[in-house]
């Protein structure tokens, strides 16, 4: 996996210890009663995602039929989304040398059968703004590649409590998520995987 890692990845295993992972599953449940997880829906199928989401932060990221966006307001209730947690704030500051702060945190809830295809994050405006992210739950296999979608990709495990950080090259590399590894941790009361991924929109 190291020779297949394009400049910019940085992988920090077990960054968040055990109690800090449960804060933070705290703060996830605490933001869901005021914008509950939804089902995007993908606009070139019209078909939904295995992944079920939420947001922090001034902007959200929308999938709709009509295509993908960064909104102030949920889809579904049309409220604003809850605000950032300082500890993502502090995270962010601890990891990347980005003046901005995040704009956006994405909450993805994967169950043990959901899956994420190779993908760029080509959405927001600041395209060269680094994009940070966090594990929580059950390990995931990870899927990174090149600029290219049929560049060589890599895989490995991400357990609860990893952060990985895509700067310069790898913030334009294709990734993915191949599958979840169901019951190998037990942060989450229902199971399956959390992931954070901390954006700046513009």
């Amino acid at each position: 996996m190291k020779n297949c890692l394009p400049h910019g990845f940085h992988y920090l295993p077990g960054y968040f210890s055990r109690q800090q992972q449960e804060k933070l599953v705290e703060l996830v449940r605490a933001g869901i009663k005021k914008a509950p997880f939804y089902q995007p829906i993908m606009p070139k199928t019209g078909q939904p995602t295995s992944v079920i989401m939420s947001n922090f932060g001034e902007l959200g990221w929308v999938s709709e039929k009509s295509g993908y966006r960064y909104d102030s307001l949920h889809p579904k209730t049309a409220k604003p989304w809850p605000k950032m947690p300082q500890e993502l704030l502090d995270l962010w500051r601890d990891v990347t040398t980005w003046p901005q702060n995040p704009q956006s945190c994405l909450i993805n809830w994967y169950r043990e059968k959901s899956r994420l295809g190779l993908h760029i994050d080509a959405s927001e405006q600041a395209k060269n703004a680094p994009i940070v992210s966090v594990s929580l739950g059950d390990q995931a296999l990870y899927r990174m590649g090149g600029l290219e979608r049929n560049s060589p990709t890599g895989s490995f495990k991400l357990s609860s409590g990893d952060v990985l950080v895509l700067a310069d090259t790898a913030r334009h590399c294709y990734h993915g998520v191949d599958r979840i590894y169901g019951g190998t941790s037990t942060l989450i009361p229902k199971g399956g995987r959390i992931n954070l991924t901390l954006r700046v929109v513009r």
